[in-house]
Order: C-alpha cells, then sequence, then structure tokens
C-alpha cells in the first residue's frame, strides 16, 4: 500500500494540482475557525488597527521583559567569563556577578507574579505560561 507521500507525488506528476483556483496565491489565513463567527468583524478591526486582546498584549509585555532580562544577565556573564582572571580581581568580579544575578532574581520574582495574574485572567487553560526558574535560566547560561 503507498504511503501518502507517494499518493501525492503521483497526483503532482499527473497534474492533479495544476491549475487550482488561487495557485501561486498566498493563503488567507485571516479567519480563525475557532472564533465565534459572531466576534470574528471584531476581532478583524482590532488587529486592523494595531490592538490585540488584553491578555495577548500582556503576555507579549511578559515576554519582552523576559527578552531584555535574559539580555542583560548574559551580557553579565559574558563579562564575568571574560574577567575572572587575578585572584583580587576574580572577588570583585564574583560581586559584580552576584549583584546582576540578584537583579535577574528580582525580575524574574516579578515576572512570576505577572504570570500567576496572567494564567488567572486568560479564558483557556492552553494559554497558560509556565513561571520562570532563575536555576534554569543560569543553567543555559553556562551550557
Amino acid at each position: 500500500m503507498p504511503n501518502i507521500d507517494e499518493i501525492i507525488r503521483k497526483a503532482m506528476e499527473e497534474g492533479a494540482f495544476d491549475n487550482l483556483p488561487g495557485a501561486g496565491k498566498p493563503l488567507n489565513l485571516e479567519e480563525n475557525p475557532y472564533i465565534d463567527p459572531s466576534w470574528q468583524l471584531a476581532y478583524h478591526l482590532l488587529k486592523e488597527n494595531g490592538f490585540a486582546l488584553s491578555f495577548i498584549e500582556t503576555r507579549q509585555a511578559i515576554d519582552a521583559e523576559l527578552a531584555a532580562a535574559r539580555a542583560s544577565l548574559a551580557r553579565a556573564w559574558e563579562w564575568r567569563q571574560a574577567n575572572a582572571v587575578g585572584q583580587d580581581d576574580a572577588r570583585w568580579v564574583e560581586t559584580q556577578w552576584q549583584t546582576a544575578l540578584a537583579a535577574f532574581e528580582e525580575t524574574v520574582e516579578a515576572l512570576n507574579k505577572r504570570i500567576s495574574d496572567y494564567n488567572i485572567s486568560i479564558p483557556l487553560d492552553r494559554f497558560h505560561r509556565q513561571k520562570i526558574s532563575v536555576s534554569d535560566e543560569v543553567g543555559r547560561l553556562s551550557s
């Protein structure tokens, strides 16, 4: 029995996909099949005018703040790796790293609070955002 790839390849060779309506044009993905049809126009208008649902904007803000915090921590990590050379310097560099790490931990604590609030406000569980683990984030730096 032929698999689906073979069936599609054979159909393409026979020209079954030639001259289809809309061939060569981008797909219209504007319609969301999961939205209540009575809300489709409202969502379309919001999207066209640069707005998103509040929980989506909240998620985007959380993700942007996390990205900035990760970048700052990564810069501090790289600086630490590059400057931990001498014995006297090593203590100062480690102090600076601990300061940067503490600032990251504070940011993560605030973001995790916002994530808790976000998870309560969203309409479906599948949109939940996992909380951030400082140890996982630091582990990514050292690997």
